[in-house]
């Protein structure tokens, strides 16, 4: 067993945070890139086919889902919003457009597993929401304890 694997008091791994931590930050910087562009012109960065209240939608969901996830703050949220983005990607490119795998909706399915892994495994530690919501349980359990004492 490595010192990264050490269980901590949480029940989760300093290895696993760390781990959940890259992926956030690395996944998160590349939809900051890729939302970006798509956040400047929100209704038409798809052209006129694609109903522009989506296109919007798509684009909020990348740049906001990035920020979030980089900031570890509403993952689920965010996770939500890019899956489902994802997932419509993959559909455009596998029943409109015919792509294969490589070169097509290899790095769609990349990003949707992505959001998989941080909506079954939480963001982790490093994250303001493990700050914000973990430690919240953690103050109502010591206030019940409390009244349990007396």
């Amino acid at each position: 067993m490595t010192a990264l694997a050490v269980v901590e008091s949480g029940g989760e791994s300093l290895g696993a945070s760390l781990a959940l931590l890259a992926v956030r930050m690395v996944a998160g910087i590349a939809f900051l890139i890729h939302g970006w562009p798509k956040i400047r012109d929100p209704f038409a960065w798809m052209g006129a086919r694609t109903p522009r209240i989506f296109q919007a939608l798509a684009a909020i969901a990348e740049l906001g889902g990035g920020l979030a996830w980089i900031a570890g703050l509403l993952t689920p949220i965010a996770s939500l919003g890019i899956a489902c983005t994802m997932i419509v990607a993959i559909a455009r490119h596998v029943l409109v457009k015919r792509d294969a795998f490589v070169g097509g909706y290899e790095l769609a399915a990349v990003y949707l597993c992505i959001c998989l892994l941080i909506l079954s495994l939480g963001p982790g530690r490093f994250s303001l929401d493990y700050l914000l919501w973990h430690r919240g349980i953690q103050v109502s359990q010591l206030l019940q304890t409390e009244d349990r004492v007396r």
